[in-house]
């Protein structure tokens, strides 16, 4: 049913995946609810009932294994301060918006109506911004200080604490009880969702894990070829469909019976951009789910949100943790027009932990979040 090539950027010998056998209706895990049954049979057996991709011939090996050398993407670690500057740019109104108002010197009711203005414009939230306001006022009555470095200090510590760095932002990426991780990516057109998953894998073989990806937004043209050429470049094979409107179902479970059988330590399907006021697609998007999850437990559901969208995307964002458990938020182009309040906002709304950051457009400027010196950045 899928056919491709495997090959690791850090020595592994490339080799093909057999088909595997199309299992028979009867094999397929069974559910109470009625249509469990045409899920199943149509996922393990592929959208048609025939082979879900191509399959590689021999030869094609041989051509595959000269093809231009893999890349090997630069460490994760540390790329959120690297990317520091980059960040605090786009977080000035925040940073150096409250230092000014804070440290100016008489604040009467009319500045604090400032800093709450400037902290409700950085997309906090209307909650965060009244408790860190109220423990600045706190502060500036008790200590009285108002030197730049006393504020700084000041705003350090309580924007910390509500980014919480006590949360867990680690990835499932390891293999589970003798299975692949298996990681879903959800998110709305126009995030930059395809993009990601292609990002994470780098991330992930920077770690040295051994990666799957899945291409299961099968609605829009090209995204198959988007995400298989993001894995090329790292060794990384794509299980995709090769006829355009493929049950995304079927293309996710058999991604993941392919990692299954390649003993791979994650699996990453990228799902299609569903808008989230469409009834019909949030119905796809969960069956997806369920068709998956009667192979494997799904250990991972990353929502992809724009940071430039603000407030609006925290409706996105509720509308997509009602129909599948969201874990992690990826918030790309933090490095553009966004406001770095969104991190405290989207965490508060969903108590799922921001994990990844977008600071730009290149290969490897997808960065785990990390919440000091976010918070750093924001006040540098």
């Amino acid at each position: 049913m899928v056919g491709l090539v495997r090959g690791r950027g850090h020595g592994a010998k490339t080799r093909a995946l057999a088909p595997p056998t199309p299992s028979s209706p009867a094999g397929s895990a069974s559910e109470s609810e009625s249509d469990s049954g045409s899920e199943a049979r149509e996922s393990s057996a592929g959208p048609l009932g025939g082979p879900s991709v191509d399959t590689l011939e021999p030869g094609d090996l041989e051509d595959a294994t000269l093809v231009s050398s893999i890349e090997r993407p630069e460490s994760a670690t540390g790329r959120l301060q690297r990317l520091r500057a980059r960040l605090a740019r786009s977080n000035t109104a925040l940073g150096k918006g409250l230092l000014a108002l804070l440290s100016s010197g008489g604040l009467d009711e009319q500045s604090w109506d400032d800093v709450e203005e400037t902290l409700l414009s950085s997309d906090l939230g209307v909650e965060a911004t009244m408790e860190l306001v109220d423990s600045l006022r706190t502060r500036v009555k008790v200590e009285g200080a108002r030197d730049e470095e006393t504020v700084r200090r000041w705003l350090r510590q309580d924007l910390l604490r509500l980014v919480d760095p006590l949360m867990d932002r680690s990835i499932a990426s390891s293999r589970v009880e003798g299975r692949p991780a298996v990681v879903m990516v959800v998110g709305v057109n126009g995030t930059g969702k395809t993009t990601t998953v292609g990002k994470l894998a780098r991330v992930l073989v920077a770690e040295d894990k051994d990666v799957v990806l899945g291409a299961a937004d099968t609605f829009r043209a090209a995204a198959a070829d988007q995400l298989q050429t993001w894995g090329e470049r790292v060794g990384v094979p794509t299980i995709r469909s090769e006829r355009g409107g493929a049950d995304p179902a079927a293309v996710a479970f058999d991604a993941v019976r392919a990692a299954v059988e390649m003993e791979a330590d994650v699996v990453v399907i990228d799902t299609a951009g569903r808008l989230h006021n469409k009834v019909g697609l949030m119905d796809e998007l969960a069956k997806v789910k369920r068709v998956v999850e009667k192979q494997s437990p799904i250990d991972e559901v990353l929502l992809v949100l724009d940071a430039t969208t603000g407030q609006n995307g925290l409706r996105q964002a509720e509308v997509f943790a009602e129909v599948v458990n969201v874990t992690g938020i990826v918030l790309t182009k933090l490095d553009g027009t966004a406001k770095g309040g969104i991190v405290v906002a989207v965490q508060r709304k969903l108590g799922v932990p921001v994990k990844l950051v977008g600071l730009g457009e290149g290969p490897d400027d997808l960065a785990p979040f990390d919440p000091e010196a976010f918070v750093d950045a924001l006040i540098s």
